[in-house]
């Protein structure tokens, strides 16, 4: 069996060797790049990689560029690493299409576990359609159609609608979201689910009525009867 692969991008060899180290341990086969441009090389070449780890400073092209370039063509997950911890910096990076938000120094244990964690929804079992008023959610080709028309979502965006539209008419707190779509060991702030769910809504168009907002604790998908 084919193991899964997960391209692995940074600038420092050492860092690469220590990423690559503890997820080969797991059984995924790493690929390296030493920069943005390596990286669409042979992220378009290889056509397979389940899996991204992007670091955001490095020479000739930096991980903002090199996300801007596989996101034009891919959804693939993609995991950024910065040495900074600036919010700015982190809306950026979901705003760009970015699934996970790991600052340096940080655990690889920890960033090993969010790679599965990303993997098993990416890859689970999950051959079923859902539909709801208008909206139909194919969980095996990730893809979500309002009234047939196919809507183009971010990763991160089509696991938070499924997560609204499994839990219909049920009220969901910011830390319930986050730890269920984010997951429990994310650090970040809840306003992160406010700007997805601003641009949700406007790709959903008249659709993203349905995401009622709970002023003061988070929010609620309802359809109109």
């Amino acid at each position: 069996m084919d193991r899964t692969k997960i391209l692995v991008v940074d600038d420092e060899s050492r860092m690469r060797k220590l990423v690559k180290d503890f997820l080969s341990k797991q059984g995924y086969e790493v690929i390296e790049a030493e920069n943005g441009e390596v990286a669409c090389d042979i992220f378009f070449e290889q056509n397979d990689i389940a899996l991204v780890i992007l670091d955001v400073m490095m020479p000739k092209m930096d991980g903002w560029q090199t996300c801007k370039e596989i996101r034009q063509y891919s959804k693939v997950p993609i995991i950024m690493l910065t040495a900074k911890s600036d919010e700015k910096d982190e809306l950026l990076g979901f705003e760009l299409g970015i699934d996970e938000y790991v600052s340096k120094p940080f655990s690889p244990k920890i960033l090993v576990a969010r790679v599965e964690a990303i993997l098993r929804r990416t890859q689970g079992d999950a051959d079923e359609n859902v539909e709801i008023s208008g909206i139909t959610i194919n969980k095996t080709a990730h893809e979500v159609l309002v009234d047939g028309k196919v809507i183009d979502l971010s990763y991160k965006e089509f696991e938070l609608l499924t997560y609204f539209v499994t839990n219909e008419g049920v009220a969901l707190s910011r830390e319930r979201i986050l730890n269920n779509v984010w997951n429990y060991d994310y650090f970040g702030d809840a306003r992160t689910i406010d700007t997805h769910v601003k641009k949700l809504r406007s790709k959903l168009g008249s659709k993203g009525d349905c995401i009622k907002t709970i002023w003061g604790m988070g929010y609620k998908f309802e359809v109109s009867k």
